[in-house]
C-alpha cells in the first residue's frame, strides 16, 4: 500500500501531529514500507503452526504470606512528630 503526501497530512491532523512539510515525503515512504511489510505477514500461511505459551497459561509459584521482618511500628512512631490511635497524623493540606 502506498500512502500519498496528502494521506500523511490528513493522519497528521486527524492524530493532532505536527509535521514539518520537508518530512512529509519521508513519513510517507516509511508509513508504505510498514504497511506493506504488515501485508506480507498478513499473507503467510499459519494454518499448522502451533500456538505459543501463553502467559496466562502459567501458575504462579506462590510464596507463604509470612513476615519476613520484625514488626518496628512502635519505634518508627516514636519518633514522628504526631500519631494518634497508631496512625500518622498530618497536616490537612487540601481544603
Amino acid at each position: 500500500m502506498s500512502l500519498k503526501t496528502e494521506d500523511v497530512k490528513n493522519i497528521a491532523h486527524l492524530a493532532r501531529l505536527a509535521i514539518d512539510d520537508d518530512a512529509v515525503t519521508d513519513y510517507a515512504s516509511d508509513l508504505s514500507n510498514i504497511l506493506d511489510l504488515v501485508e506480507q505477514m498478513n499473507q503467510v500461511d499459519t494454518d499448522n503452526v502451533q500456538p505459543m505459551a501463553h502467559p496466562m497459561d502459567a501458575q504462579q509459584r506462590l510464596r507463604d504470606d509470612d513476615a519476613s521482618e520484625p514488626d518496628q511500628r512502635d519505634k518508627f512512631q516514636s519518633i514522628a512528630p504526631d500519631v494518634e490511635n497508631g496512625l500518622y497524623r498530618v497536616p490537612k493540606v487540601i481544603e
